[in-house]
């Protein structure tokens, strides 16, 4: 059976949203099944999808706090 863990940080990917949403995390779990199903022949009812969502300020990006490393990103032009 396989185990898939999903991890993101707690933001969301719409204005007003801070965190991901049920419907993309349903989404989520029906396309990751599905993957296994097709490359391994995995059935949907023995794959567990599990999401952990991490604060901001738990989750660190080229030696630094998210926040400021998607900053110099964004003043790099990437």
């Amino acid at each position: 059976m396989p185990i898939v863990t999903v991890q993101l940080t707690r933001e969301g990917t719409e204005p007003g949203v801070d965190h991901v949403t049920t419907e993309q995390k349903a989404a989520i779990y029906k396309g990751v099944s599905e993957v296994l199903l097709d490359v391994l022949g995995k059935p949907l009812d023995w794959t567990w999808v599990v999401f952990e969502e991490v604060e901001m300020e738990n989750w660190g990006w080229g030696g630094m706090p998210v926040p400021e490393y998607r900053k110099l990103l964004a003043a790099k032009g990437v």
